[in-house]
């Protein structure tokens, strides 16, 4: 079944509520955990899935991961029929951009006609979560139904800004609603819902007929949450797969996170960091792939006037040099420079940055490249950060790309 489907990543989405993390590149090219993009870990769970063609469908801003994919993700042989292929808006059905996750794919049908895949599945490229979906993709299969869709639980306090499932007899979901303002609780569990994580199989000749059905549609948004799924559930068998359940290789950890927003990107990245972290990267059968530049390795040394370099509860990537600083509940991403009595806790700190002799950082994003001057405070007085940087609903500051103090 493997050999004939065919994996459809979004990855065209503004990302505007990421920004500046997002000023100049695609939310699923946000660096990640230190070492990673936000897209690797949906092209990882393809690659471990068995799954061999993807069309990663991009729109705005994309040189960053156009880049990412070459460098970091030519692993398959066009010659057997393999392929990771960035597509980006080529008008072929009109002169629109992509307006909607339905009319991305609709714009590219075309590719999917040629392809000789009988299944489809349709994933996003900037959740983070790791997933076997080969036995979704077999569930699909031995239920005979037109579209399956991957759902978990998540509380009901949360549950609004997902669509909403309710489910019948044999999984066949009954009712979907895209972001209620009062989400439909599971049966028993007056506190949790069951929630869309927008992960989709389609029989190939199900999706093309409601692709070309809603393109027609002059009333639709054309989005599969809002569109698709709410006009399917009522005609065709639409079943629900729970993630985490039967995960195959992967270990199932069932974490998954829309990291949408800073302070949910934040969250997510400070997870990595628990004493045992919800996600486990360390599966050595199921490795996060990416793109790793030649640095060298890690190291702590003494500062000036012998100051030891220290790292606690910390990831630090290759080429970082801690000379005489500190740095705590932190990840340090590949080639910064920690100087003498700086100071960096519960922070990231992207590629290329350096901290100057006594800065002190706390609860910040830095972006890449930016040279934090010696004695600098940021992240003790959010009110004087606010006329300087972005400073999230929790009172993370962050410090866009190329800042210069």
């Amino acid at each position: 079944m493997l050999d004939k489907t065919i994996a459809i990543v979004l990855a065209g989405g503004v990302g505007s509520r990421l920004a500046p993390l997002t000023n100049d590149r695609a939310k699923p090219a946000v660096p990640f955990g230190g070492k990673y993009r936000i897209i690797d870990f949906t092209l990882t769970n393809c690659l471990h899935s068995g799954i061999r063609r993807s069309l990663v469908l991009t729109q705005y801003k994309s040189h960053s991961l156009n880049k990412h994919i070459r460098d970091g993700w030519s692993v398959f042989n066009p010659e057997l029929g393999e392929y990771i292929t960035v597509v980006p808006p080529q008008m072929r059905t009109g002169d629109n951009w992509y307006g909607g996750t339905a009319d991305a794919i609709y714009q590219n049908l075309y590719l999917l006609e040629r392809s000789n895949a009988k299944w489809v599945l349709v994933l996003s490229g900037d959740h983070i979560y790791r997933m076997d979906y080969a036995p979704m993709l077999h569930a699909h299969r031995q239920s005979e139904a037109d579209c399956t869709v991957a759902c978990m639980e998540v509380e009901i306090a949360e549950a609004s800004q997902f669509g909403v499932l309710s489910l019948g007899a044999l999984h066949k979901i009954t009712d979907f609603q895209e972001k209620p303002a009062r989400p439909a609780p599971l049966p028993g569990q007056a506190d949790k819902a069951l929630v869309s994580m927008g992960i989709y199989v389609f029989s190939m000749d199900t999706l093309l007929a409601q692709l070309k059905q809603d393109a027609t549609d002059t009333t639709s948004s054309h989005d599969f949450g809002k569109d698709i799924l709410p006009r399917m559930i009522h005609r065709q068998r639409v079943h629900a797969y729970q993630f985490g359940r039967e995960e195959g290789r992967v270990s199932p950890d069932r974490y998954w996170r829309d990291v949408g927003t800073l302070d949910s990107y934040y969250r997510a990245n400070m997870d990595l960091l628990k004493s045992v972290p919800p996600m486990n990267l360390y599966q050595k059968d199921w490795p996060v792939r990416t793109y790793s530049g030649q640095y060298p390795p890690a190291r702590t040394v003494p500062g000036a006037f012998g100051t030891e370099g220290i790292a606690i509860n910390s990831i630090i990537c290759s080429g970082v040099v801690i000379a005489g600083g500190s740095v705590q509940e932190s990840i340090l991403f590949n080639n910064v420079f920690v100087d003498e009595e700086a100071t960096v806790e519960t922070s990231l700190v992207f590629e290329g940055c350096s901290i100057g002799k006594g800065a002190r950082l706390r609860k910040c994003i830095i972006d890449k490249n930016v040279s934090v001057p010696p004695g600098e405070a940021i992240g003790y007085d959010l009110a004087r950060d606010r006329q300087r940087f972005t400073v999230s609903a929790e009172g993370v500051v962050v410090i866009a790309k190329d800042y210069q103090f």
